[in-house]
């Protein structure tokens, strides 16, 4: 398998935050695995369950450890009729999955020129991007402000909550303890159930009416904001068309922009 686009790694634990919808996979990882925070890795299965032959089927699932975290960790939802969803929640400790050796994708900081203020805006397992950025020291020390804005539709679906709650009141170093770091806001928005001090809204709506900036306390200026988006692609586009209208764009042909945004099911 030397010669092969992927390496064959092992399942280490899983960790269900939803039965049956949503989870965690940790795994085992190749040392010459590299990729940067917000990047995303193909991961394989073969077409057959516990059959011993080449992976088959494959899905892009963001790293939510950092670069420099062993082992690799993955957030996952299960979709009922998948071809691969249901697949990988099914795997056990010890079992076989199989990882692309090249990882791609857009939800890195290389893409902004510097800002003051960092959205990191998702929907969903799109939020997986974001704990990997927030979990790697140089994205505390380029920004004053992170704003993590979190869509789901019910409470129970707000995944890695502790942890993140965690990173706001501890602002942590991640290995660069006497540098100036950036504050952390956590904004959990769910469209199906009241949250404690959190409207009941879709965050299009927010971002359209302003609320999402009362929110946080810090408005969307294009000069200093650097906005990401993760998640749903109907999320992407109309808030992409909100933001397009307030100035933010896309680096094109070299040039970097104020928006990232990545598709993420």
């Amino acid at each position: 398998m030397s010669n092969s686009k992927y390496t064959r790694q092992t399942v280490l634990d899983i960790k269900s935050w939803v039965p049956g919808k949503l989870l965690s996979l940790r795994v085992t990882r190749d040392p010459h695995f590299n990729f940067e925070p917000g990047q995303f890795a193909r991961l394989g299965l073969p077409a057959t369950p516990h059959a011993q032959t080449e992976p088959t089927i494959w899905r892009a699932y963001s790293m939510v450890n950092a670069p420099q975290q062993t082992p690799l960790e993955f957030y996952s939802i299960v979709v009922p009729d998948g071809e691969f969803s249901p697949r990988l929640a099914q795997l056990q400790p010890g079992d076989a999955i199989y990882i692309d050796k090249t990882p791609f994708g857009f939800l890195t900081l290389d893409r902004f020129s510097p800002g003051r203020d960092l959205w990191l805006i998702g929907t969903g397992t799109g939020l997986s991007a974001y704990l990997s950025l927030l979990q790697d020291s140089n994205t505390w020390v380029s920004f004053e402000r992170i704003i993590l804005v979190h869509g789901v539709r019910t409470e129970n679906e707000l995944a890695y909550r502790d942890l993140i709650t965690e990173w706001v009141d501890t602002a942590p170093s991640f290995g660069q303890a006497d540098a100036p770091r950036a504050r952390l806001s956590y904004l959990p928005i769910a469209t199906q159930q009241a949250l404690p001090n959190s409207p009941q809204a879709r965050l299009t709506t927010l971002l359209q009416d302003g609320r999402l900036e009362t929110l946080a306390g810090v408005s969307l200026d294009p000069e200093h904001a650097r906005i990401m988006l993760c998640g749903n692609p109907d999320m992407l586009s109309d808030a992409r068309k909100l933001l397009s209208q307030r100035g933010f764009a896309v680096g094109r042909r070299g040039n970097k922009g104020n928006l990232a945004l990545e598709n993420y099911w």
